[in-house]
């Protein structure tokens, strides 16, 4: 027992090498997505809370490169899934494949990654949705109801989707949405961005991640993880704050905010709460602290908020959209 202690803390990660490793991650994958250093760093937020994304944009924003340089940058088992509509769960978790009088298993492409990009999720039927679920919230994925197959750790699922187009699509139940921990959305990039685009030499080769190198592995994820949650303690004003502000999401009347009265149709659940702290956690060590301050939890609280609360229909009809409804929960729960 005591060998094994000495090898955790041989292992361990200090706090200034985990930055470090942070920034040379970002820096790496800036190579090729330019002028998305939030996004990147949101991104990275996630993959060290253990937590999904759900990336929405326009296309052509690079969404799909970002997770593929993020893959190659931690030298991670990367899979790409385009959802079609006639896709089956078959395709993601797989199948019994009859072969040579026996019935073998064959794995689906969920089963081996680390990092799986599941591109245009919203393409997909509510059953391959579906298939997701137990992967994202479990680690793991029953083919068939007969054989529970462990997941990669670390294992992250990055999934995008396109908010302009809706032929052909079907909307994420609240189930699916709820397993991501946060919904990130993608914009244009400014005017200077875009000119270093166009002189980006990177982005000017047929393999665009070409350029990426591999500069942390998963060990150094999962060694990071735990740090982070050994080293930055959440103290009682710290978990009182997110559970105001995820309370306030279903009654705001409480807390003073009577401008939406009414306007709120489902608030964020328990899962929502552990998001904020997971994230927030995460936050905090990356700006060197050991305690989460308010400002880490409102940092990461849109991203890990904007899903999961719905608007009443007349809230909408009247122009009321669910980040200004954040905006008013930020500023409106007081901060202990």
């Amino acid at each position: 027992m005591e060998s094994a202690a000495i090898l955790g803390r041989k292992s361990a990660i200090s706090h200034n090498e985990g930055i470090h490793k942070v920034q040379k991650l970002v820096a790496e994958v800036e190579k090729v997505i330019v002028g998305q250093t939030t996004l990147i760093c949101h991104v990275v937020v996630a993959l060290l809370s253990d937590g999904h994304v759900l990336l929405e944009g326009v296309p052509g924003l690079a969404k799909t490169l970002l997770v593929s340089a993020l893959g190659s940058a931690i030298g991670a088992n990367f899979r790409r899934i385009q959802m079609v509509p006639d896709m089956l769960p078959s395709d993601i978790i797989g199948t019994y494949l009859y072969v040579e009088n026996a019935f073998k298993l064959q794995k689906g492409p969920l089963v081996d990654c680390h990092v799986a990009l599941i591109d245009e999720i919203n393409r997909a039927p509510a059953k391959t949705q579906s298939a997701l679920l137990q992967a994202m919230q479990e680690r793991q994925v029953t083919v068939m109801g007969r054989d529970t197959l462990e997941l990669h750790d670390p294992f992250i699922v990055l999934a995008t989707q396109n908010p302009v187009e809706q032929d052909g699509t079907y909307p994420l139940p609240e189930a699916q949405l709820d397993r991501f921990l946060f919904k990130l959305v993608v914009g244009y990039p400014n005017q200077e961005d875009e000119l270093e685009i166009l002189n980006n030499i990177d982005l000017d080769q047929r393999d665009k991640i070409k350029s990426i190198r591999k500069v942390l592995d998963p060990k150094d994820i999962c060694q990071l993880r735990e740090s982070i949650k050994r080293d930055v303690s959440v103290e009682y004003y710290a978990q009182k704050y997110i559970v105001d502000l995820v309370r306030a999401t279903r009654f705001p009347e409480e807390f003073g905010i009577k401008s939406l009265e009414g306007c709120l149709r489902l608030g964020a659940s328990p899962r929502a709460t552990l998001a904020l702290r997971d994230a927030a956690r995460v936050e905090a060590f990356l700006h060197s602290r050991q305690h989460v301050y308010p400002e880490d939890i409102q940092s990461v609280a849109m991203g890990a908020l904007r899903h999961r609360i719905f608007l009443e229909f007349a809230a909408e009809a009247e122009g009321l959209t669910v980040e200004e409804a954040l905006q008013e929960i930020i500023h409106g729960v007081h901060v202990p």
